[in-house]
Protein backbone atom coordinates (compact mmCIF):
# COMPACT_ATOMS: atom_id res chain seq x y z
CA UNK A 1 0.00 0.00 0.00
CA UNK A 2 1.44 3.38 -0.98
CA UNK A 3 0.61 6.69 0.10
CA UNK A 4 1.65 9.68 -2.27
CA UNK A 5 1.82 13.39 -0.92
CA UNK A 6 2.57 16.18 -3.38
CA UNK A 7 4.53 19.06 -1.37
CA UNK A 8 2.84 21.68 -2.62
CA UNK A 9 5.42 24.58 -2.28
CA UNK A 10 8.50 21.84 -2.44
CA UNK A 11 11.31 23.01 -0.04
CA UNK A 12 9.94 22.52 3.55
CA UNK A 13 6.83 21.34 2.24
CA UNK A 14 8.67 18.21 1.39
CA UNK A 15 10.23 17.67 5.46
CA UNK A 16 6.08 18.68 6.34
CA UNK A 17 5.35 15.38 4.20
CA UNK A 18 7.12 12.92 6.14
CA UNK A 19 5.86 14.54 9.65
CA UNK A 20 2.40 14.36 8.11
CA UNK A 21 2.89 10.80 7.07
CA UNK A 22 4.42 9.45 9.97
CA UNK A 23 0.97 11.17 12.02
CA UNK A 24 -1.80 9.87 9.79
CA UNK A 25 -0.46 6.58 8.37
CA UNK A 26 2.41 5.35 10.98
CA UNK A 27 5.84 4.49 9.98
CA UNK A 28 4.78 1.06 9.28
CA UNK A 29 4.85 2.09 5.51
CA UNK A 30 6.99 4.70 3.23
CA UNK A 31 5.40 6.95 1.46
CA UNK A 32 6.15 8.69 -2.09
CA UNK A 33 6.41 12.41 -1.84
CA UNK A 34 6.23 14.33 -5.07
CA UNK A 35 8.22 17.25 -4.78
CA UNK A 36 9.94 20.13 -6.24
CA UNK A 37 13.70 20.45 -6.06
CA UNK A 38 13.47 24.46 -5.58
CA UNK A 39 15.20 25.96 -2.38
CA UNK A 40 16.73 28.94 -1.07
CA UNK A 41 19.84 30.92 -2.56
CA UNK A 42 21.61 29.90 0.73
CA UNK A 43 21.15 26.09 -1.07
CA UNK A 44 20.90 26.93 -4.60
CA UNK A 45 22.51 30.21 -5.94
CA UNK A 46 20.37 29.51 -8.84
CA UNK A 47 16.97 30.99 -9.19
CA UNK A 48 14.33 29.08 -9.55
CA UNK A 49 12.94 25.28 -9.57
CA UNK A 50 15.37 22.41 -10.63
CA UNK A 51 14.91 20.11 -13.41
CA UNK A 52 16.11 16.70 -13.72
CA UNK A 53 18.92 17.62 -16.26
CA UNK A 54 20.35 19.83 -13.26
CA UNK A 55 20.89 16.36 -11.30
CA UNK A 56 23.17 13.18 -11.53
CA UNK A 57 21.94 9.51 -10.48
CA UNK A 58 18.59 10.28 -10.97
CA UNK A 59 16.84 7.15 -11.06
CA UNK A 60 13.11 6.82 -13.19
CA UNK A 61 10.05 5.93 -11.73
CA UNK A 62 7.93 6.33 -14.51
CA UNK A 63 9.10 7.92 -18.27
CA UNK A 64 8.07 10.98 -16.87
CA UNK A 65 8.97 11.26 -13.27
CA UNK A 66 12.02 10.75 -11.47
CA UNK A 67 13.11 9.70 -8.15
CA UNK A 68 16.12 11.84 -6.26
CA UNK A 69 17.98 8.47 -4.28
CA UNK A 70 20.32 9.82 -1.59
CA UNK A 71 23.43 9.17 -4.11
CA UNK A 72 21.94 11.84 -6.67
CA UNK A 73 23.80 15.05 -7.08
CA UNK A 74 23.11 18.93 -8.41
CA UNK A 75 25.18 19.68 -10.91
CA UNK A 76 27.25 22.81 -10.06
CA UNK A 77 26.93 25.45 -9.40
CA UNK A 78 22.98 24.04 -8.64
CA UNK A 79 22.38 22.86 -5.04
CA UNK A 80 19.26 20.71 -3.46
CA UNK A 81 18.02 19.19 -0.65
CA UNK A 82 16.43 16.06 -1.58
CA UNK A 83 19.66 13.91 -2.03
CA UNK A 84 19.94 14.60 1.76
CA UNK A 85 16.36 14.08 2.98
CA UNK A 86 16.88 10.89 0.54
CA UNK A 87 19.52 9.90 2.84
CA UNK A 88 17.98 10.55 6.25
CA UNK A 89 14.54 10.43 5.91
CA UNK A 90 12.59 6.39 5.28
CA UNK A 91 10.76 7.86 2.33
CA UNK A 92 11.01 7.98 -1.22
CA UNK A 93 10.89 11.41 -2.83
CA UNK A 94 10.27 11.95 -6.70
CA UNK A 95 10.74 15.57 -9.07
CA UNK A 96 8.18 17.76 -9.62
CA UNK A 97 9.41 19.84 -13.30
CA UNK A 98 7.35 22.85 -13.82
CA UNK A 99 9.11 23.65 -16.39
CA UNK A 100 6.54 21.75 -19.05
CA UNK A 101 3.83 24.30 -16.86
CA UNK A 102 0.71 23.41 -15.24
CA UNK A 103 0.07 20.83 -18.07
CA UNK A 104 3.61 19.11 -17.51
CA UNK A 105 3.05 18.88 -14.01
CA UNK A 106 -0.50 17.12 -14.60
CA UNK A 107 1.00 14.61 -16.92
CA UNK A 108 3.69 13.62 -14.39
CA UNK A 109 0.92 13.34 -11.53
CA UNK A 110 -1.40 11.55 -13.86
CA UNK A 111 1.77 8.95 -15.02
CA UNK A 112 2.77 8.43 -11.30
CA UNK A 113 -0.83 7.61 -10.07
CA UNK A 114 -1.17 5.22 -13.25
CA UNK A 115 2.35 3.40 -12.13
CA UNK A 116 1.54 3.85 -8.12
CA UNK A 117 -2.44 3.21 -7.60
CA UNK A 118 -1.82 4.88 -4.20
CA UNK A 119 -4.22 4.34 -1.79
CA UNK A 120 -4.21 8.53 -1.02
CA UNK A 121 -3.34 11.37 -2.63
CA UNK A 122 -2.62 14.06 0.28
CA UNK A 123 -1.46 17.38 -1.55
CA UNK A 124 0.08 19.62 1.60
CA UNK A 125 1.07 23.09 2.12
CA UNK A 126 2.29 24.70 5.06
CA UNK A 127 0.82 28.39 5.93
CA UNK A 128 -1.53 28.14 3.64
CA UNK A 129 -0.87 30.29 0.91
CA UNK A 130 -1.90 28.31 -1.80
CA UNK A 131 -5.25 29.54 -0.58
CA UNK A 132 -4.19 32.66 -1.55
CA UNK A 133 -6.15 35.16 -4.21
CA UNK A 134 -3.16 36.91 -5.71
CA UNK A 135 -3.89 40.62 -4.49
CA UNK A 136 -2.72 39.88 -0.81
CA UNK A 137 0.15 42.42 0.18
CA UNK A 138 1.73 40.15 2.24
CA UNK A 139 1.66 36.95 -0.63
CA UNK A 140 5.30 36.59 -1.42
CA UNK A 141 5.29 32.96 -3.20
CA UNK A 142 2.32 32.15 -4.85
CA UNK A 143 3.37 30.32 -8.25
CA UNK A 144 4.72 26.84 -6.70
CA UNK A 145 1.78 26.47 -4.89
CA UNK A 146 -0.58 27.72 -7.60
CA UNK A 147 1.24 25.53 -9.57
CA UNK A 148 0.59 21.92 -8.34
CA UNK A 149 -2.91 23.33 -7.22
CA UNK A 150 -3.26 23.30 -10.75
CA UNK A 151 -2.37 19.81 -11.88
CA UNK A 152 -3.85 18.46 -9.05
CA UNK A 153 -7.42 19.79 -9.95
CA UNK A 154 -7.35 18.18 -13.34
CA UNK A 155 -5.98 14.70 -12.36
CA UNK A 156 -8.07 11.84 -12.98
CA UNK A 157 -7.67 10.94 -8.82
CA UNK A 158 -9.55 11.60 -5.89
CA UNK A 159 -6.67 14.66 -4.03
CA UNK A 160 -7.22 15.87 -0.25
CA UNK A 161 -5.89 18.85 -0.21
CA UNK A 162 -4.25 19.35 3.55
CA UNK A 163 -3.62 22.80 4.97
CA UNK A 164 -0.93 22.86 8.42
CA UNK A 165 0.11 25.61 10.31
CA UNK A 166 -2.23 28.57 8.90
CA UNK A 167 0.09 31.97 8.92
CA UNK A 168 2.86 30.19 9.77
CA UNK A 169 4.71 31.17 6.57
CA UNK A 170 4.16 34.97 7.20
CA UNK A 171 2.43 35.16 3.75
CA UNK A 172 -0.97 35.15 4.98
CA UNK A 173 -2.79 35.68 8.27
CA UNK A 174 -4.54 33.22 10.19
CA UNK A 175 -7.72 34.85 9.95
CA UNK A 176 -7.60 35.53 6.66
CA UNK A 177 -7.76 31.69 6.10
CA UNK A 178 -10.50 30.66 8.35
CA UNK A 179 -13.51 30.85 5.95
CA UNK A 180 -11.85 28.23 3.95
CA UNK A 181 -10.17 25.92 6.55
CA UNK A 182 -12.28 22.71 7.15
CA UNK A 183 -12.38 19.98 9.66
CA UNK A 184 -9.34 19.35 11.43
CA UNK A 185 -7.32 15.70 10.14
CA UNK A 186 -4.17 16.32 12.77
CA UNK A 187 -2.69 18.24 15.31
CA UNK A 188 0.73 17.35 15.25
CA UNK A 189 2.51 16.42 18.64
CA UNK A 190 6.17 16.50 19.73
CA UNK A 191 6.33 12.90 18.47
CA UNK A 192 5.14 13.40 15.52
CA UNK A 193 8.01 16.65 15.23
CA UNK A 194 10.43 13.45 16.53
CA UNK A 195 10.39 12.07 13.04
CA UNK A 196 11.88 14.92 11.19
CA UNK A 197 14.00 16.52 14.33
CA UNK A 198 17.33 15.42 12.76
CA UNK A 199 16.58 16.96 9.30
CA UNK A 200 15.32 20.61 11.38
CA UNK A 201 18.84 20.74 12.39
CA UNK A 202 20.28 21.60 9.03
CA UNK A 203 16.87 22.11 6.45
CA UNK A 204 16.62 25.79 5.82
CA UNK A 205 12.61 26.19 5.91
CA UNK A 206 11.44 28.31 8.48
CA UNK A 207 7.55 27.64 8.08
CA UNK A 208 7.94 24.01 8.65
CA UNK A 209 10.85 24.42 11.82
CA UNK A 210 8.42 26.90 13.12
CA UNK A 211 5.08 23.95 12.15
CA UNK A 212 7.53 21.54 13.92
CA UNK A 213 8.72 23.97 17.21
CA UNK A 214 4.80 24.49 17.83
CA UNK A 215 3.80 20.80 17.59
CA UNK A 216 6.78 20.80 20.55
CA UNK A 217 4.81 23.67 22.38
CA UNK A 218 6.17 26.70 21.57
CA UNK A 219 3.87 29.64 21.76
CA UNK A 220 3.95 33.06 21.22
CA UNK A 221 5.47 35.96 18.71
CA UNK A 222 8.07 34.58 15.95
CA UNK A 223 10.16 36.40 13.61
CA UNK A 224 10.87 35.09 10.39
CA UNK A 225 12.46 35.80 6.99
CA UNK A 226 15.20 39.00 5.96
CA UNK A 227 11.85 41.26 6.30
CA UNK A 228 11.37 40.00 10.30
CA UNK A 229 7.75 39.20 9.65
CA UNK A 230 5.77 37.97 13.12
CA UNK A 231 4.34 34.84 13.05
CA UNK A 232 1.77 33.85 15.70
CA UNK A 233 2.21 31.10 17.50
CA UNK A 234 -1.21 29.54 19.25
CA UNK A 235 -2.69 26.18 20.00
CA UNK A 236 -4.15 26.27 16.59
CA UNK A 237 -1.23 26.68 15.10
CA UNK A 238 0.32 22.84 15.04
CA UNK A 239 -2.91 22.13 13.31
CA UNK A 240 -3.80 20.39 10.22
CA UNK A 241 -6.88 21.65 8.48
CA UNK A 242 -8.50 19.58 5.04
CA UNK A 243 -9.64 21.87 2.43
CA UNK A 244 -11.93 21.35 -0.55
CA UNK A 245 -9.82 21.23 -3.45
CA UNK A 246 -12.49 23.07 -5.35
CA UNK A 247 -13.08 26.21 -3.28
CA UNK A 248 -9.42 26.80 -3.21
CA UNK A 249 -9.60 26.11 -6.89
CA UNK A 250 -12.02 28.83 -7.22
CA UNK A 251 -10.29 30.61 -4.54
CA UNK A 252 -7.05 31.05 -6.68
CA UNK A 253 -7.01 33.41 -9.72
CA UNK A 254 -3.52 32.19 -10.39
CA UNK A 255 -4.03 28.40 -10.20
CA UNK A 256 -7.16 28.82 -12.63
CA UNK A 257 -5.11 31.07 -15.06
CA UNK A 258 -2.20 28.67 -15.45
CA UNK A 259 -4.34 25.60 -15.98
CA UNK A 260 -3.44 25.29 -19.53
CA UNK A 261 0.22 26.74 -19.62
CA UNK A 262 2.68 24.04 -21.15
CA UNK A 263 5.72 26.29 -19.83
CA UNK A 264 7.09 27.88 -16.81
CA UNK A 265 7.36 31.55 -18.50
CA UNK A 266 3.78 31.46 -19.58
CA UNK A 267 3.23 30.71 -15.60
CA UNK A 268 5.32 33.51 -14.81
CA UNK A 269 3.59 35.61 -16.91
CA UNK A 270 0.43 35.56 -14.87
CA UNK A 271 1.76 35.21 -12.02
CA UNK A 272 3.32 39.03 -12.71
CA UNK A 273 -0.04 39.88 -14.29
CA UNK A 274 -2.52 38.31 -11.22
CA UNK A 275 0.10 39.25 -8.04
CA UNK A 276 2.30 41.49 -9.79
CA UNK A 277 5.51 39.96 -9.43
CA UNK A 278 6.65 36.34 -9.69
CA UNK A 279 8.71 34.91 -7.13
CA UNK A 280 11.25 33.65 -9.64
CA UNK A 281 12.04 37.17 -10.47
CA UNK A 282 12.46 38.01 -6.61
CA UNK A 283 15.19 35.22 -6.83
CA UNK A 284 16.84 36.20 -9.56
CA UNK A 285 16.85 40.18 -8.42
CA UNK A 286 18.24 38.89 -4.46
CA UNK A 287 20.98 36.45 -6.34
CA UNK A 288 22.32 39.36 -7.99
CA UNK A 289 22.09 41.58 -5.33
CA UNK A 290 24.06 39.08 -2.71
CA UNK A 291 26.72 38.71 -5.59
CA UNK A 292 27.18 42.54 -4.74
CA UNK A 293 26.64 42.52 -0.91
CA UNK A 294 29.61 43.11 1.59
CA UNK A 295 28.66 40.56 4.42
CA UNK A 296 29.90 41.00 8.17
CA UNK A 297 32.57 38.28 8.96
CA UNK A 298 31.63 35.99 11.83
CA UNK A 299 33.54 37.62 15.05
CA UNK A 300 32.19 35.95 18.52
CA UNK A 301 33.75 39.10 19.87
CA UNK A 302 31.20 41.44 18.07
CA UNK A 303 28.43 38.63 17.45
CA UNK A 304 27.08 38.55 21.35
CA UNK A 305 26.93 42.28 21.74
CA UNK A 306 24.72 42.91 18.41
CA UNK A 307 22.83 39.73 19.26
CA UNK A 308 21.80 41.32 22.49
CA UNK A 309 20.75 44.48 20.85
CA UNK A 310 18.69 42.50 18.20
CA UNK A 311 17.29 40.59 21.11
CA UNK A 312 16.59 43.60 22.83
CA UNK A 313 14.39 45.32 19.86
CA UNK A 314 12.74 42.45 19.06
CA UNK A 315 11.82 41.77 22.52
CA UNK A 316 10.01 45.58 22.08
CA UNK A 317 8.26 44.72 19.35
CA UNK A 318 6.78 41.61 21.29
CA UNK A 319 9.13 38.68 19.71
CA UNK A 320 9.23 35.24 21.79
CA UNK A 321 11.03 33.39 18.89
CA UNK A 322 13.20 33.80 16.14
CA UNK A 323 15.01 31.19 13.19
CA UNK A 324 18.60 31.29 12.48
CA UNK A 325 17.84 32.65 9.35
CA UNK A 326 16.22 35.38 10.81
CA UNK A 327 19.34 36.07 12.63
CA UNK A 328 21.81 35.32 10.53
CA UNK A 329 20.41 38.00 8.00
CA UNK A 330 19.62 40.37 10.67
CA UNK A 331 23.18 40.63 11.72
CA UNK A 332 24.66 40.79 7.96
CA UNK A 333 26.02 37.64 7.93
CA UNK A 334 25.79 35.58 4.99
CA UNK A 335 23.69 32.34 4.12
CA UNK A 336 26.67 30.46 3.99
CA UNK A 337 27.45 31.16 7.59
CA UNK A 338 23.99 30.46 9.16
CA UNK A 339 25.17 26.68 10.57
CA UNK A 340 27.98 28.25 11.90
CA UNK A 341 26.46 31.35 13.52
CA UNK A 342 24.41 28.13 14.89
CA UNK A 343 26.64 26.56 16.38
CA UNK A 344 28.05 29.39 18.05
CA UNK A 345 24.78 30.47 19.74
CA UNK A 346 23.52 27.12 21.18
CA UNK A 347 27.10 26.15 22.38
CA UNK A 348 27.12 29.56 24.08
CA UNK A 349 23.61 29.94 25.21
CA UNK A 350 22.07 26.37 25.20
CA UNK A 351 18.89 27.84 27.72
CA UNK A 352 17.63 29.63 24.40
CA UNK A 353 17.53 26.71 22.04
CA UNK A 354 14.02 26.12 21.76
CA UNK A 355 14.72 23.13 18.87
CA UNK A 356 14.65 24.28 15.93
CA UNK A 357 13.96 28.17 17.15
CA UNK A 358 15.94 30.61 18.97
CA UNK A 359 13.82 32.05 22.42
CA UNK A 360 14.33 35.69 23.27
CA UNK A 361 15.43 35.88 27.05
CA UNK A 362 12.61 36.95 29.13
CA UNK A 363 15.08 39.51 30.74
CA UNK A 364 17.10 41.19 27.84
CA UNK A 365 20.47 41.42 28.10
CA UNK A 366 21.55 45.57 27.54
CA UNK A 367 23.87 46.09 25.23
CA UNK A 368 27.36 47.22 26.42
CA UNK A 369 27.18 50.65 24.81
CA UNK A 370 23.26 51.88 25.60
Amino acid sequence: MTRLIVAAGGGGDAVAAAMLHAALYGDQEQAVILTYAWDRLLIDPLPGPRRPADFTGLEPITPAVWRVPAQARPIAPAGSTLPRLAAELPHTFALLDPYQGAEGLTHQLEDLVSHLEPESIDLLDVGGDILARGDEPTLRSPLADALALAACCQVNAPVRLLVAGPGLDGELLPADLSDMLGSVVQTFTARDAETINSVLEWHPSEATGVLAATARGARGICEIRDAGLPVPLTDDSPMVHEVDLDDAVSRNQLARAIMATEHLDEAEAYSREICGYSEIDYERNKALWLKDQQHATLDPSAIWPQLDQFEAEARARGVTHTTFRRITEALNLSGSQRDDLRRLLINGRPEQYDAPLWRMPIACRVPADA
